[in-house]
């Protein structure tokens, strides 16, 4: 092979290598605000580790955070605590979400709702649940978040719920799932199926976890 034929071959691969990275998308970038500095570089260096997920970035305090992102910087999502030092968690979300509108927060309001003891797996698979849009929460903390909306809450709106459908949204924040509800109130699986389809209708929502979070900052319960 001549020396033009090595100089195509080359640009040929080149150019396939090129294509290949082209279409590979890019990292979820997650920021991470905790002030145990044990726990942020473990749990930093666990997330950074994670296919697809990239945790660059993570601060001390949050008011770190709104400077970083003041300076430019845009993650795709922000993990919380809440109670932070200084700049508390809840009300560095509204900073954050005036700065980036886009990015999703995860904390005990925002975006999700998780409990700081979550295993790795759980805040991995929140923080894809809140990129497509959704609300993660833990069950356990839904009265905790409860109360911290009442400051930022909007008027109640009526969004035509019946009585049933009341009553099971109210069991789906206590953390049951389907055939739990169905059993609590003596109705079957396909029912319970049923009004939650009509539950996501009227409210606005494609899944569980939105509808548990639209419940509780609207307090429709």
């Amino acid at each position: 092979m001549n020396s033009v034929d090595n100089s195509l071959e080359t640009e040929h691969t080149r150019n396939k290598a090129g294509a290949g990275a082209a279409s590979s998308p890019a990292p979820t970038s997650v920021w991470l605000v905790e002030d145990n500095r044990t726990f942020r570089t473990t749990l930093a260096r666990a997330l950074g580790g994670v296919e697809g997920l990239d945790c660059a970035e993570h601060f001390a305090s949050a008011e770190d955070a709104v400077e970083a992102m003041q300076n430019g910087g845009v993650p795709d999502a922000v993990l919380l605590d809440v109670e932070l030092p200084g700049l508390n968690g809840i009300d560095a979300i509204q900073k954050i979400k005036s700065l980036s509108p886009a990015t999703r927060a995860i904390c005990a309001g925002a975006s999700g709702y998780l409990l700081k003891t979550s295993p790795v797996e759980r805040i991995v698979q929140s923080i894809h649940e809140a990129m497509a849009g959704g609300g993660p929460m833990s069950p356990k903390i839904a009265g905790a978040v409860l109360q911290m909306f009442t400051r930022f809450v909007q008027p109640k709106q009526d969004y035509g719920l019946t009585g049933r459908e009341r009553s099971i949204l109210e069991l789906m924040t206590q953390g049951m799932l389907k055939k739990e509800i169905a059993d609590a109130l003596s109705i079957s699986y396909h029912t319970v199926d049923t009004h939650l389809r009509n539950i996501y209708t009227k409210l606005h929502v494609h899944s569980r976890s939105g509808a548990v979070a639209k419940a509780l900052k609207e307090r429709l319960i």
